[in-house]
């Protein structure tokens, strides 16, 4: 079922051929949802930018397309308004037609893609024996999000966790470990992963002031790229360790990703600098391998380079993420690779991809993407960070979530002296809790940063997962009030939109589809967020001016399957975010 802004633009695209040839089969209808609703439910703002071209007055254009356009079954007749805007507005009848066949079906007649992609979601990518920090609760929130949009639209989508699980750190601390504890590179679980992290910044110390011990370490960085047994068995040991950290973090945000960290790249790295230097792309500086390129300039305007091999041979992020899109392209067959990193690596990204396209690795119908996102801040509006100046560890920051979460479902509980088992509040606490740190995100803008409040983000009021679980308990409980089985509600009851509430409801429900695409197209999730807010706040209005279970047949019914479907939205909306639903708090 093509959603109602599809059937327009298509509408007009038609109607602009008819009236003006097909020279005008290309053009963009400019068909969008009404700002205002004095101007109807949508509006195409086309005859503005065709002025010229036609050497006509917009508003001319606008009756030429009206003439042709064939939108009967959809709309009132459209109007134009001022300079010569066009403006549709559905009809009722044509609103419950729609109503009626998106109930029967569990999609909400949101169809797949006619030609689905292979696509690519790198996301999450924390680093071995350093533990999963607060930055990177955007990159696994925004990715997972992004992928289960990907994945409900149809595209068969490969989530990989490019972990940092390669590199000098590791011969950093497989030497100090050596000095410090031998027994944890030859036994499993001699140091939870805090130690290691405490170890690590004690190797990284020792490594920046100690000469000999800088060159121990680049001995056995070289040992363990070389394929050393002892080098390589330590190593799997501190990344299976980490992995069992992770995935702890994973399990709790319901984070499903398949991990293919940088060492899985290592034996290509040799061949992608022979590839570029045959290419006659590199040059020397320093004694490093490097490319120079179009637009990257220091401070003093002097050519900046991406560097691809070292001077002392060893290779970088650069060369391992040019690797990487390789195997990506040519193994995994992707059609479309999203990178979702915080805005810092926005150059770095930009470059790989310039010299990806100049070496003939990415070719022009392979899409890639950076999805940059901000810093997380605290309420003070500085980085978030622990009174002692650290990196707040993600699992500490969940668990308060969670913690509060119960505080707040406690108090409640309390002051409406309703008893509730252990199990119930466990579960409403932690799936209220998650569910908050990730609203909270995805609700903004990911480009922008954004302040990090607990008592913000746990509201039951505002634009907060608390508030949209709340809307689809209400619908759970006119269930259960009203002892109410919505499935064996039927499609036979034909659908009554008297009211305004209603009108207003039911426009929103079906604009579902759009906003799905529009977050396929732009990869911005808190498009989804507000749709789903802006649907809670519409079916309140709903709620408390039209009388459900009160009111006579055929209202009752009908109201009872408007409620219905805004709960079944809100629960697919909210799973796409990668956010459960609970039947009652």
């Amino acid at each position: 079922m093509n959603s109602l802004l599809e059937q327009l633009k298509i509408s007009v695209s038609q109607a602009l051929v008819a009236a003006f040839g097909e020279e005008l089969a290309n053009v963009d209808p400019l068909v969008a949802v009404a700002s205002n609703p004095k101007f109807g439910d949508y509006q195409s703002n086309v005859a503005l930018p065709l002025a010229k071209q036609l050497k006509l007055a917009p508003r001319a254009i606008a009756e030429k397309i009206i003439a042709k356009l064939e939108v009967d079954q959809i709309c009132q007749k459209p109007e134009i308004a001022g300079a010569g805007f066009i403006n549709f507005t559905i009809k009722p009848d044509y609103l419950v037609t729609q109503l009626s066949l998106i109930q029967a079906d569990q999609r909400l007649g949101i169809e797949p893609v006619p030609s689905p992609q292979k696509v690519i979601v790198d996301f999450s990518s924390p680093n071995i024996a350093k533990e999963m920090h607060v930055g990177h609760l955007r990159s696994t929130i925004i990715g997972d999000a992004i992928a289960n949009v990907l994945e409900f639209r149809g595209h068969d989508v490969l989530r990989l966790n490019h972990v940092g699980d390669w590199g000098t750190q590791f011969g950093m601390l497989i030497a100090y470990l050596k000095e410090a504890y031998p027994e944890a590179l030859t036994t499993a679980d001699v140091l939870d992963l805090g130690d290691l992290v405490s170890l690590y910044k004690k190797a990284k110390i020792r490594f920046d002031q100690d000469e000999e011990f800088k060159e121990t370490a680049r001995n056995e960085v070289v040992k363990l790229q070389a394929g050393n047994s002892e080098s390589r068995h330590a190593w799997q040991l501190l990344c299976e360790q980490s992995r069992r950290e992770f995935q702890v973090i994973y399990d709790l945000l319901d984070i499903k990703i398949t991990e293919r960290g940088e060492s899985f790249y290592n034996p290509f790295l040799a061949d992608i600098v022979a590839e570029l230097d045959q290419q006659g792309l590199l040059q020397e500086d320093a004694g490093a391998k490097c490319i120079f390129l179009e637009g990257f300039t220091n401070k003093a305007g002097e050519p900046l380079p991406l560097i691809v091999q070292k001077s002392d041979g060893g290779y970088n992020y650069a060369t391992t993420d040019l690797a990487a899109l390789k195997y990506r392209i040519e193994q995994d067959n992707a059609e479309r690779i999203i990178y979702v990193t915080d805005v810092g690596q926005s150059n770095h990204f930009a470059a790989v991809f310039q010299v990806a396209k100049k070496a003939g690795i990415l070719p022009e119908k392979v899409e890639v993407v950076h999805v940059p996102f901000g810093l997380v801040l605290g309420e003070d509006g500085k980085k978030l960070k622990t009174r002692s100046g650290e990196t707040i560890k993600l699992k500490e920051l969940l668990d308060e979530a969670i913690i509060q979460a119960r505080n707040d479902l406690e108090s409640r509980l309390q002051e409406e002296g309703r008893e509730e088992t252990e199990e119930f509040i466990n579960q409403v606490a932690q799936t209220v809790g998650i569910s908050a740190v990730k609203y909270a995100d995805l609700s903004q803008n990911r480009t922008t940063d954004y302040k990090f409040s607990y008592s913000k983000m746990l509201a039951l009021q505002g634009n907060t997962a608390p508030y949209l679980l709340y809307a689809y308990v209400r619908v759970q409980g006119i269930s259960r009030k009203g002892e109410i089985d919505f499935e064996k509600l039927g499609t036979h009851t034909k659908i009554v939109l008297a009211e305004s509430t209603e009108l207003i409801l039911a426009k929103h429900i079906l604009q579902l589809g759009e906003i799905i695409q529009e977050v396929e197209r732009e990869l911005l999730p808190n498009r989804l967020c507000l749709y789903i807010y802006e649907l809670s706040q519409k079916f309140n209005q709903f709620y408390e001016s039209c009388p459900i279970l009160q009111v006579e047949e055929p209202s009752r019914t009908s109201r009872l399957i408007l409620a219905d479907l805004t709960a079944r939205t809100i629960k697919l909306g909210l799973s796409l975010l990668g956010i459960s639903v609970v039947e009652r708090m």
